[in-house]
């Protein structure tokens, strides 16, 4: 059954989870020429992995029964992938994209880059989709989690992380694993 908090922020949990994926689509549309940013994958990959390194703890302190500290490193962890996601849309609308295998760095896949790359291509290519395509879905999931955990509604929270957890996880995870990957390929 749901809470009276957790009614009040339904809807807001709609809008953003709506509106963070629209809008960074439609970000993708804005290019602003001039400014380097060529220093923020760094950053957001770490903020990716500050927040697997958060989610590990926040489970350990909740098995321990350290509510407080757990609800600390959530919002820890949703702090770090809004940053990760800020720095990562102020990246893109000012970078030119990267290429997987483009080690020339001219901005094209010639054959023999092609050739080159083609078994670790569809590796990163695969790993890439699922990040996309789960970092859209984790986010209804974290904002409902943590809303169920705010309210007191604990047994729901717990259901409900032990779904969230894992996906936010490989998120996070999965998003240094492509950096790891494309770093080489930046211009």
């Amino acid at each position: 059954m749901q809470t009276d908090l957790e009614k009040k922020y339904k809807p807001y949990v709609i809008i953003a989870s709506i509106f963070i994926p629209v809008a960074v689509a439609a970000l993708f549309g804005i290019k602003i020429e001039g400014v380097d940013l060529s220093f923020l994958p760094h950053i957001y990959a770490s903020l990716n992995a500050l927040t697997a390194i958060i989610l590990i703890t926040a489970v350990v302190v909740i098995k321990k029964g350290k509510r407080k500290l757990h609800e600390r490193l959530m919002k820890l962890a949703i702090l770090c992938s809004l940053l990760f996601l800020v720095g990562y849309i102020a990246y893109h609308i000012t970078s030119d994209p990267t290429l997987y295998g483009d080690i020339n760095l001219n901005g094209n896949l010639e054959p023999n880059e092609m050739l080159d790359f083609q078994s670790t291509r569809l590796i990163y290519i695969i790993l890439l989709i699922s990040h996309i395509i789960l970092s859209i879905a984790i986010i209804p999931m974290v904002l409902i989690t943590y809303v169920k955990g705010i309210a007191g509604n604990f047994e729901s929270h717990k259901k409900w992380g032990k779904r969230t957890y894992p996906l936010w996880l490989f998120v996070a995870v999965s998003g240094v694993v492509v950096y790891l990957m494309i770093s080489p390929f930046y211009g």
